[in-house]
Order: C-alpha cells, then sequence, then structure tokens
C-alpha cells in the first residue's frame, strides 16, 4: 500500500470488498495480458458487470495515480531483487510460500 492509502487502509478493503469503491483509490493487479507485468486500475472500475466476474488478485492499493505507480514500481523492484527477473507467477508463489 502506498502513505496515504495505509493511513485509510481498513476503509479501503472493506469499501473494496461490500462494492463500495472510494474515489481516487486505484488497485494494482497482475497483467491482463503478456505483455506487462502489473495493470492498474481505477478502484471504481471494479464496479462494472466485467470485472465483478473476474476473479482478480489485488497485489496492492494507492490512494492517487501517482501512489498507485509507486506502490507497482515496488513490486516490481521487490521482485527483480528476490528472483533476478521479471516472472510474476514465480515472485507470487515464492512469496506465498514465505507465509505457509
Amino acid at each position: 500500500m502506498g502513505e496515504e492509502a495505509a493511513k485509510k487502509r481498513f476503509f479501503l478493503i472493506q469499501g473494496i470488498r461490500r462494492g463500495k469503491i472510494r474515489p481516487g483509490a486505484y488497485v494494482i493487479t497482475p497483467a491482463s495480458n503478456g505483455n506487462n507485468i502489473l495493470d492498474i486500475y481505477p478502484a471504481g472500475e471494479l464496479l462494472l458487470p466485467y470485472y465483478k466476474k473476474q476473479d482478480l488478485l489485488i497485489l496492492g492499493i494507492g490512494l492517487g495515480y501517482f501512489e498507485a505507480l509507486e506502490v507497482a514500481g515496488r513490486i516490481v523492484s521487490q521482485m527483480y531483487r528476490e528472483t533476478g527477473g521479471f516472472d510474476l507467477e514465480a515472485f507470487l508463489e515464492e512469496q506465498a510460500e514465505c507465509f505457509q
């Protein structure tokens, strides 16, 4: 989470779960295509029928687009440091093993 998003962490997460999205919130998810690593969406898009049908994994949240860019940059940077590459799937598997 970005700094500003962390201050409102509970409300942002509960809002996303309940479909009550805060304006200015952005979510970071794995890319929907093979050309990118991550996607950044305005959280309000999650209310659209297409996204309600999707099982999106939210990797990060930012309040404001630039904060979301910073969070995405930190995710990619950590991924590269830990794996030596840009394989998001392998990175997420490695992270999941740390929590088991």
